[in-house]
């Protein structure tokens, strides 16, 4: 495109907001419009998500194409959004995921010593050029990489922190590992919402009812 940068230009403006409306059904006609573990597709993960080539620097580097290709479909998303709530999480997970895909560049550079950062783009978005992004990467929220348990993952201190620093993109600041997982946001009570027809119970209530009508069976 005439007078294309080539740094990805203008994304303020929602240029693919078009996009929005182009979705499946099936969210609609059979989940009552929740939100469901499946893909643009309608496909739902499984194990045929996993490649294991049996060569460790084989799977990191395609699991660092994954999260390149992550990010990249987040920055899509956040392309064709105007609302801010959307916007902001399209923000938050777009600083998160740069963690990721350095994660995987770090871990490969320790096994073959090529510092891939220098030849793929890890990650080529400019985080500076997306206003959602900012207050999670002044907190340092692209620095840190969580254990998600207080024992597993010691290992990790061989990639991830050890002296390396933010990729030159971000801003700057040694990376460090959390013991745990980040604390979460409130979890709101929902309802049964009467025009979806959806029912009033918790989900163990639903098991218990089950639970009974078994025994009664037997």
């Amino acid at each position: 495109e005439a007078g294309d940068s080539g740094d990805g230009g203008d994304i303020s403006g929602a240029p693919y907001e078009m996009m929005k409306d182009a979705r499946l059904a099936g969210a609609f006609f059979s989940h009552a419009g929740g939100a469901m573990p499946i893909n643009s597709n309608a496909m739902s993960w499984n194990a045929d998500m996993v490649t294991t080539t049996g060569n460790v620097v084989v799977d990191l580097l395609h699991n660092f194409h994954l999260e390149c290709g992550a990010r990249l479909h987040k920055l899509r998303v956040y392309e064709s959004l105007t609302d801010p709530t959307g916007r902001e999480v399209c923000g938050y997970l777009l600083v998160r995921g740069s963690v990721h895909a350095h994660a995987y560049a770090l871990a490969l550079k320790k096994i073959t010593g090529v510092e891939l950062e220098r030849f793929l783009p890890t990650p080529n978005i400019p985080l500076d050029k997306i206003p959602e992004c900012q207050k999670y990467l002044a907190e340092g929220s692209h620095r840190r990489l969580y254990t998600f348990s207080p024992g597993d993952y010691e290992e990790m201190a061989g990639i991830w922190g050890n002296g390396e620093v933010a990729l030159p993109l971000d801003p700057p600041g040694e990376l460090e590992i959390v013991e745990g997982a980040p604390d979460g946001g409130k979890i709101h009570d929902l309802t049964g919402t009467p025009s979806a027809f959806t029912p009033d119970y918790a989900p163990e209530e639903m098991f218990e009812i089950a639970t009974k009508l078994w025994k009664k069976s037997r």
